[in-house]
Order: C-alpha cells, then sequence, then structure tokens
C-alpha cells in the first residue's frame, strides 16, 4: 500500500490541486476562446466555478475542527465542481467548432473526479482527524 504524505495544508489535498489545476485551464484555454455572446454568461458561469471550487476548499480546510463548517464548504465546492461538469457539456455541446471537444471532456472527467473526491473527502474526514 502506498504511503500517503500527512496533511499539513489544503494545498496536500489531492483534490485542491486538481481544481486548482483545472481553473486554470478552463481560465486560459476554453472561457477566451467562447463566442462573443457567451462572454457574459456562460463565460462568467465558468469563471465563477472555476475559481470556486479550491476557494471553498481552502476556506473550508481553515474550519476543519468544526465537522459541520468544514462539511459545508466541502459540499458547496462538490456543487461548484458538478455545475462545471454542465457548463462545459454545454460548450463541447454547443460550440465545437469554437473549443476542442475533446479537450472540453478531458476537463469533464477531471471536474467528475474532483466531486467524487469532495465526496469521498466529506464523508471520511472524521476518520482523518483521529489518525
Amino acid at each position: 500500500m502506498e504511503k500517503k504524505n500527512p496533511i499539513r495544508s489544503f494545498t496536500d489535498l489531492d483534490v485542491y490541486r486538481n481544481s486548482y489545476t483545472a481553473s486554470i485551464e478552463v481560465i486560459a484555454k476554453i472561457i477566451p476562446h467562447l463566442p462573443k455572446e457567451e462572454q457574459y454568461d456562460l463565460a462568467n458561469q465558468l469563471r465563477r466555478s472555476a475559481k470556486a471550487i479550491p476557494r471553498l476548499i481552502a476556506e473550508g480546510y481553515s474550519k476543519r475542527h468544526q465537522n459541520k463548517g468544514f462539511q459545508k464548504y466541502l459540499d458547496d465546492a462538490m456543487a461548484e465542481s458538478n455545475e462545471m461538469i454542465v457548463s462545459l457539456s454545454h460548450v463541447r455541446d454547443l460550440y465545437s467548432n469554437y473549443v476542442d471537444p475533446e479537450f472540453c471532456e478531458k476537463l469533464i472527467d477531471l471536474y467528475d473526479k474532483s466531486s467524487r473526491q469532495l465526496y469521498n473527502l466529506s464523508t471520511k474526514w472524521t476518520d482523518f482527524k483521529k489518525r
């Protein structure tokens, strides 16, 4: 079994690193290529949700000593991650002439993984605290 490094900061969480990396990809490689008519709707939603996920993980981590406090932030991050899946699906299905659909699919998979990681972290966090 692989030995895991201790969690000393929110930056040690795989889900934080994955969601941060995905947010940079969305902001740099998806949003600028959307058509002008989507810059105030879909692009804005993508921008807000992409940035929100790692921020919620970071903020929630500061409240990790409060089971319900941390749980709320993880739940909110998971909701934003699920929103990203829907928004990126819209991009893939509506704007494939502007953005590479395979790249969208890669990001959808990454956000799906992040949603599952957030769920698992939220259900197992009390076990981590006992170690």
